[in-house]
């Protein structure tokens, strides 16, 4: 469990807050490549508490920019996308991608403001599909984006969708480094469906083992298969918002998510799937696309979403399965076909990350051994939090962008095995290396 003041500090992360100021020294993934058009519509974002507007100006450059016009504050979503910048519809004062103002039309020719006013702005750098922000202190002087492996191979071999979820960010990123829930919470009352046939539904105790490193922990689950072998189950949390997910033996992929703040109440789920080395399969895509008979999938299908107002941020992106109307729970269907009667497994997972509130009182848990993983994450963000705010250390991660190449692994070994020896090979990312065994 937490104390009500340590949940709050890993969970607030706005201007100002501590684990906001953590945040903010690391690239943060915020929307694809896709949403910006050439001189297109402005799309509001908001991360970490800020309200913001993503444009991509007539150069292809992406500029992320304050929502508020610094003259009289009209709303910036509104502005118009044109010749190098992005205008106020208000007095016509326009700013390029790096916050400066170009033009005041309603002002002297010599205007002195011309030089001294700026929008506030934030550096973009776009790989791969995705944008990319840095918030942080050192904006002349930013440290590299991190070279994690989804971000790095061909397009071809990935599949990347985004989603609002109505939690903070660390009650969504706990789901996906707690393996115990799996096959109980994704499960079926029959005997039916590929869930119930994995392996980790063989042991529904798995016992559990974390090696933390500088950039994360390795958090393994080890379950019985047979008298003389396990079968281990390796997430990945690396620092500040990630987490990867081990391939399942059919149709096997890589998988995890960026669980990104957008405000202490929501956050953005970027997923991604890759193969490492061949094309993703088309089979796969599809499912993720459509969603598989009716029910969702680890991604949000494109059928999933309901329209918003482009005012309100990430307008593209909010589920219609959410509190409101339960994640379209129902109970016939629990009783006769699947465990939790909801439709689909991220359904199910924010169902249970989010269902309750937005900000769970972490004081009133009850953790168990099966929470190992999650008590040693929340234990580096502490000391992460606590070394930043003591003496400006920051965590080793932040200028490390090659530790990121790591896989997580599902691996069957023999009984009792070292498990950190036998998937050393398996977690190190190369790009353009197979799995180099069977998940």
């Amino acid at each position: 469990m937490l104390t009500r003041e340590d949940n709050q500090r890993v969970t607030q992360v706005g201007p100002g807050t501590e684990m906001g100021q953590l945040m903010r020294l690391y690239w943060i993934p915020f929307l694809l490549s896709k949403d910006v058009d050439v001189d297109g519509q402005t799309y509001k974002v908001r991360l970490l508490g800020e309200d913001l507007v993503a444009y991509r100006d007539t150069d292809g450059q992406v500029g992320l920019v304050d929502h508020a016009c610094p003259h009289r504050g009209a709303p910036m979503a509104f502005a118009r996308n044109e010749d190098g910048g992005l205008r106020c519809i208000y007095h016509g004062w326009k700013f390029d991608t790096t916050g400066a103002c170009r033009e005041m039309p309603a002002e002297p020719a010599n205007s002195a403001m011309l030089k001294k006013v700026k929008i506030a702005a934030y550096p973009v750098r776009e790989r791969n599909g995705v944008l990319w922000a840095y918030m942080g202190p050192d904006a002349d002087n930013p440290p590299p984006l991190p070279d994690i492996e989804w971000n790095l191979v061909p397009e071809e071999q990935v599949a990347l969708t985004m989603r609002v979820q109505e939690c903070n960010w660390l009650q969504a990123l706990e789901g996906e480094i707690d393996s115990a829930h799996a096959a109980i919470l994704h499960g079926r009352v029959d005997v039916g469906g590929i869930i119930n046939q994995w392996k980790q539904a063989q042991d529904l105790t798995p016992t559990f083992e974390c090696v933390q490193h500088s950039v994360g922990v390795s958090i393994a689950s080890r379950r019985k298969v047979g008298d003389d072998k396990n079968y281990i189950r390796v997430n990945q949390f690396l620092m500040p918002f990630w987490t990867f997910v081990p391939p399942q033996a059919q149709y096997p992929d890589l998988s995890g998510h960026a669980w990104v703040p957008i405000d202490d109440h929501h956050t953005l789920c970027l997923m991604f799937s890759y193969t490492p080395a061949q094309p993703l399969y088309e089979k796969t895509r599809k499912v993720f696309k459509e969603g598989y008979g009716g029910r969702e999938t680890g991604h949000a299908s494109e059928a999933s979403f309901e329209k918003r107002s482009p005012v309100e941020p990430y307008h593209t992106y909010w589920s219609r399965f959410n509190r409101a109307n339960a994640y379209q729970f129902d109970y016939g269907l629990q009783v006769n076909k699947y465990n939790s009667g909801l439709p689909g497994l991220w359904v199910q997972d924010a169902a249970c990350q989010s269902g309750v509130a937005a900000v769970y009182d972490r004081s009133k848990e009850h953790l168990g051994t099966s929470d190992t993983g999650i008590a040693r994450t929340r234990r580096m963000l502490l000391d992460s939090l606590r070394k930043l705010g003591q003496d400006g250390t920051r965590p080793e991660s932040v200028n490390q962008p090659d530790r990121y190449m790591l896989r997580a692994a599902s691996l069957t070994v023999p009984a009792g095995a070292d498990w950190m020896k036998e998937g050393e090979q398996h977690m190190k990312a190369e790009l353009g290396k197979d799995f180099g065994y069977t998940p």
